[in-house]
């Protein structure tokens, strides 16, 4: 491990680590290279690609849906007005702690200026009051101290009130250590034995917690301590974040997908794989619907957790019985709504961008897109009205969606009462249910990259790392962690890795929780 170079730093954090890839040949030299196989065309599965033809692998990447993108991806829909917009599932935080998808984006956008930064991340209670991070400083340990002291959430009381010996592992994160002491434990009851006022803890929730699509007494308190570490106090990037200035397609994926057509890769949308099979000699098979195969001398799994599962469940000589066990045993968040309504009249004039929400009957989020994307922005300029978008995470089994989307509707009426007597000029509504579940104890049974058979791999959000890295992040990074391991079997350096600090800031911090925790 290295510090970050002077003068190369991919964002204003000194702290942050490169990892340098194993050293070997900048690229293949044979004539012939290996061919690999890339299952899944979203973050993951772009970044596993896209490092490995830049070294002269032949790829072939399969993309079941006909847009790549994956969670990130987005189409064209035509609305009642006649005019073409772009539906996606859903609102993105591009942090700048992202490093490793930043540096995936920059293949196309060196100066990454498809992105812009929005203001404040504010976060409403149905109470009133509102938290925001623009005037929170960055570095640890002010920052911490800054969100108390401007935070209306917490007061003296309940600053005197909370438990600081439960606190410490908050200052304390190391993988795997933190999944080794805390995993066993929910995020719910972390924070209720830290003793967090229960606003606050509503406002954990939403910053955290709820960005996992799933109920906090289900989630790992391991993955709330590590969402701590990465965006607050491990890392001084802090938690304002950018979002792209034109909608998914047109402003990531399709450069990039350009990009990856020019170094050969065999892009296929509208692709799905069935099975994969070992072959005798160390080859795999690749067959798709229709009983088409492909021979490949590697495999990327790059699926979300029910595509996974489904996969190696039809791949009956792939793995040994424990891996597929794990996989098998692999969950799925609850469903999610997003909500995109096209407006005839705009919201009002001090709207932010962004907007969290906490207490209002299962809305997480509002967005108003023409705030930042280029698309919304000038439909609104034509028209006159807004375009809003509404997320409801973790919406419960048995709720009836249409009545779901009528509550929410409802809900942005009260957020934003200006809606009530606009009039919907269309409206998108996608349910998914494709995010995975970290749960409560689950860290020992969660898959890794590395698989038992040496020429598979997995990357994706749902992956196992060492690295202190979380949601896209994680794609990204397990993605080019997969392409790395494929290229070392060949002699071939990989891809350079970036981090946030891998541990607490301070020693005598870190000290202090060690020895709590003993």
């Amino acid at each position: 491990m290295s510090r970050t170079p002077s003068g190369a730093r991919h964002g204003r954090d000194r702290r942050a680590e490169v990892l340098p890839a194993a050293p070997g040949r900048p690229r293949f030299p044979g004539a012939e290279p290996p061919r690999v196989a890339v299952v899944g065309g979203g973050i993951a599965g772009l970044a596993a690609a896209t490092a490995l033809a830049e070294r002269g692998i032949d790829v072939v990447l399969h993309e079941r849906e006909p847009v790549l993108g994956g969670r990130v991806a987005g189409w064209r829909t035509r609305l009642a007005d006649g005019s073409t917009a772009t539906m996606s599932r859903g609102f993105h935080a591009f942090f700048r702690q992202y490093y490793n998808l930043r540096g995936l984006l920059r293949r196309t956008d060196p100066g990454l200026t498809r992105l812009v930064g929005l203001p404040d991340y504010p976060l409403r209670r149905r109470s009133g009051a509102t938290d925001g991070f623009a005037r929170v400083p960055r570095t640890p340990p002010f920052s911490a101290a800054g969100f108390v002291a401007l935070s209306p959430t917490f007061g003296l009381r309940d600053l005197a009130a909370l438990d600081a010996r439960a606190a410490l592992p908050l200052l304390d994160v190391r993988l795997p250590e933190v999944f080794e002491r805390h995993d066993t434990t929910s995020a719910h009851d972390l924070l209720r034995r830290i003793n967090f006022p229960e606003a606050a803890r509503h406002l954990a929730f939403e910053v955290f917690s709820r960005s996992f699509f799933t109920d906090p007494r289900d989630l790992s308190a391991a993955e709330l301590l590590l969402m701590f570490h990465i965006y607050f106090l491990g890392s001084s990037e802090g938690l304002l974040f950018d979002v792209p200035t034109e909608p998914y397609p047109q402003a990531l994926w399709e450069p990039l997908a350009a990009y990856l057509t020019a170094l050969g890769v065999d892009l296929r949308t509208g692709s799905a794989v069935d099975a994969v099979r070992p072959l005798p000699g160390g080859d795999l098979e690749v067959a798709t619907p229709g009983g088409g195969t492909e021979r490949h001398q590697a495999v990327v799994l790059a699926l979300d957790p029910a595509g996974l599962r489904d996969l190696v469940a039809n791949s009956a000589d792939l793995g040994d019985p424990a891996w597929r066990a794990n996989i098998a045993a692999l969950r799925t968040a609850p469903p999610f709504l997003v909500s995109r309504l096209w407006l005839d009249r705009p919201v009002a004039a001090d709207r932010p961008g962004f907007l969290g929400t906490s207490g209002y009957d299962g809305l997480d989020n509002v967005s108003v897109l023409e705030r930042w994307e280029g698309e919304a922005a000038r439909w609104s300029a034509r028209t006159g009205g807004s375009v809003v978008e509404l997320h409801a995470y973790a919406v419960a089994e048995d709720a009836e969606p249409e009545e779901f989307q009528e509550r929410m509707t409802a809900r942005l009426h009260e957020v934003y009462p200006e809606t009530r007597d606009a009039r919907t000029v269309d409206v998108r509504h996608e349910w998914r249910r494709d995010c995975p579940v970290f749960p409560v104890g689950g860290w020992p049974r969660r898959p890794g990259v590395a698989t038992p058979h040496p020429a598979v791999v997995l990357a994706g959000d749902l992956v196992r790392t060492d690295l202190p890295v979380a949601l896209m992040e994680r794609a990204a990074t397990t993605g080019f962690q997969a392409a790395n391991t494929l290229l070392a079997r060949w002699g071939v350096t990989g891809q350079t890795l970036w981090s946030v600090p891998r541990a607490g800031r301070s020693r005598l911090l870190r000290a202090l929780a060690r020895r709590a925790a003993r």
